[in-house]
């Protein structure tokens, strides 16, 4: 997985991640209208208005951005039928040729992770194999340690999946937990989830120089980003707090290698919903308004490489 993102990446000249994370606010009026009338006041309707959405901001950016992470939260809010939308989201992702980073956060042990790691791995029943989700790479918490980690590093090395595991955080609170110091180890907590991050990507070498062990790393620390690049020369970044959190394309040029790789950025609402704050566009044409943020991004990414 890290190798195929890291050719598509270089392909597009653009390290941007686009983060399907729709709200039912979101979506434009004309589908709302179009999905209430045929199905009621149900989570069906929510699901097909999420669908319909998704499917045009992936037309208005597959040749822009080279993946997409969509968050299962926001789905499985809507039980089976927002489940549905998910995976007829990266189903359709899937054709138009994108990498998909399925945001799942999932941080468990033993048969339960390794349950959860049927995200990757997939399913057996008897002598029939199923990739049910299709996703390339998923998020992980580290809480529980490598327990919780093991399961899934075998379909990363088989079945060339990848990770992405919690390390420094965007958000303000973060710090409560991930910059305790560890005393006895003369470093905070998510500096030692960075060296187990980078301990456990040794198992799952790409051929790129990164491992198929990326790290979550927000945009929103740019001191402790500019830090653990250093620290973590092999290890890939999945940056969000891009945008509507307040990261900006300068605040991220010591997150990339020499060779302005080693990363790639995340913004959600700052593209998926761009109509609602632009007003060059409209809900009819919000497809467009996504195409054009997603540039916008891009340049602004390029001038911090």
């Amino acid at each position: 997985m890290i190798d195929r993102l890291l050719e598509k990446i270089i392909k597009f000249e653009n390290p941007t991640v686009v983060g399907l994370d729709p709200t039912y606010v979101m979506i434009p009026d004309m589908i709302k209208k179009e999905m209430l009338e045929t199905y009621g006041k149900t989570p069906k309707a929510a699901a097909e208005m999420f669908i319909k959405f998704n499917k045009g901001i992936i037309d208005g950016i597959c040749d822009i951005a080279p993946a997409v992470k969509p968050q299962i939260a926001m789905y499985e809010q809507y039980g089976l039928e927002g489940l549905r939308a998910y995976l007829e989201t990266i189903d359709y992702a899937k054709k138009k040729g994108l990498i998909i980073i399925g945001d799942i956060k999932r941080g468990d042990i033993a048969s339960t992770a390794a349950a959860y790691a049927g995200h990757i791995a997939g399913i057996s029943i008897e002598d029939e194999y199923f990739d049910l989700w299709k996703e390339d790479a998923v998020t992980l918490n580290p809480y529980l340690g490598f327990d919780g980690i093991e399961p899934f590093i075998k379909p990363c090395k088989e079945l060339d999946k990848g990770l992405f595991i919690l390390v420094k955080t965007s958000n303000p609170s973060s710090g409560e937990l991930q910059d305790l110091k560890v005393e006895n180890l003369d470093k905070t907590f998510y500096e030692q989830t960075a060296d187990l991050v980078s301990k456990w990507g040794e198992l799952a070498m790409g051929k790129k120089g990164y491992s198929k062990i990326g790290a979550v790393v927000g945009a929103t620390y740019k001191e402790q980003g500019e830090d653990l690049r250093k620290r973590l020369p092999h290890t890939f970044f999945l940056v969000p707090g891009y945008g509507a959190q307040g990261g900006k394309g300068k605040d991220l040029k010591g997150f990339f290698d020499k060779d302005g790789l080693g990363c790639i950025i995340n913004s959600s609402r700052g593209i998926i919903a761009a109509y609602k704050k632009d007003s060059r566009y409209n809900e009819m044409n919000f497809a467009d308004a996504a195409r054009e943020s997603a540039k916008e991004m891009k340049i602004d990414l390029q001038g911090a490489i």
